[in-house]
């Protein structure tokens, strides 16, 4: 495996023997083979707080139809009019917060957006609604336990998680119940307004009511860190960039000049205007590595390049090895957002 210190290494990680890769075509051999090849495998305290359900945890046939439900409830929601809306509404909302501020930790207010743009889309809960501040209170407590020390002893921060989990799911039980009791039980009313993430959630006959609670909850996990710490990681590395930064407000500008005074909000053509803006994510993404690696297990006995991959060997695929490689990218310890130009 080219040594202990080369790109690919044999190692002993979470008790389990465990081939790490920092190459890149091992790394895409590894995604593109899932469920054939390769298989999900998170240690077991993580099963723990996410439940038996999670997407994130399960394997096999239930989670490709959980996969393809997630793909089906993204494109109906992005589908409705008001999408676009309701999260530029939130992010005015939230810079107008800022005015009487006289430092603002954007990290945090970060959060804030992409918990408030989560609930909005899944649960229908405005930012200001008391549950929206119940559920963001233990999702908190969920999100610290979740990279915590494993221990189920009362007062850790594992233990926290484990319990915020059962009362952020009652939360949600709660929601749902009073979403059906609103529409009632009648296909007709369903079908009117089955244009919403949840009243789709809930019209299908093919999932429990836990698997639905741990949707839920996989919409929330899914978005709440990722995005935030991507909008957090692409102010950090504009505020190094001056030109990146000056790049990205003429773009905007212009975009802005060219629509009638009498639009409120950004519309879809708009979005796809931003060029360089897509081109600040996409460098945000492999500089700021939001995720770093991902947990999967050998099937079966896996050759690959001459190196065998033992069956049921843990394999790890790092992604900020290779995002990070200079052998594959120009000065790569540089945000340099133009080279995404060549790339597209």
């Amino acid at each position: 495996m080219n040594g202990r210190y080369g790109k690919v290494f044999k190692t002993h990680l979470f008790c389990t023997p465990t081939v790490v890769s920092c190459d890149q075509e091992l790394n895409q051999f590894i995604l593109q083979n899932e469920d054939k090849l390769f298989q999900c495998s998170y240690p077991k305290p993580i099963h723990g707080i996410l439940g038996k359900s999670s997407m994130i945890v399960v394997v096999g046939d239930t989670h490709k139809r959980l996969r393809n439900l997630a793909l089906t409830l993204v494109t109906t929601t992005k589908s409705k009019p008001s999408y676009l809306n309701d999260i530029e509404s939130i992010a005015i909302h939230i810079l107008s917060s800022w005015k009487d501020k006289s430092i603002v930790f954007f990290c945090e207010e970060a959060r804030k957006f992409t918990f408030s743009v989560i609930v909005k889309q899944v649960l229908g809960l405005s930012p200001d609604e008391p549950q929206t501040s119940k559920i963001l209170e233990d999702f908190l407590t969920f999100m610290k336990g979740l990279i915590s020390f494993p221990l189920y002893i009362p007062g850790t921060s594992y233990a926290k998680a484990v319990k915020a989990r059962a009362r952020i799911s009652f939360t949600v039980k709660s929601i749902m119940e009073e979403r059906r009791r609103k529409h009632g039980e009648d296909s007709a009313k369903q079908q009117q307004k089955g244009d919403h993430f949840l009243d789709v959630l809930l019209s299908l006959t093919n999932l429990s009511e836990d698997e639905k609670v741990s949707f839920v909850l996989d919409s929330l996990l899914g978005g709440y860190e990722t995005t935030s710490l991507l909008m957090s990681m692409a102010v950090f590395f504009l505020g190094q960039s001056p030109s990146a930064l000056q790049q990205l407000k003429q773009e905007h500008e212009d975009i802005k000049a060219k629509r009638n005074k009498d639009e409120y909000y950004l519309s879809s053509e708009d979005y796809k205007q931003m060029e360089f803006t897509q081109n600040v994510i996409n460098e945000a993404l492999r500089c700021g590595n939001i995720v770093k690696f991902v947990h999967r297990k050998a099937l079966k006995d896996v050759t690959f390049q001459g190196h065998l991959i033992p069956a049921g060997w843990k394999v790890l695929p790092v992604f900020s090895a290779v995002h990070l490689d200079s052998s594959l990218h120009d000065n790569a310890l540089e945000f340099h957002p133009w080279r995404w130009e060549v790339i597209n």
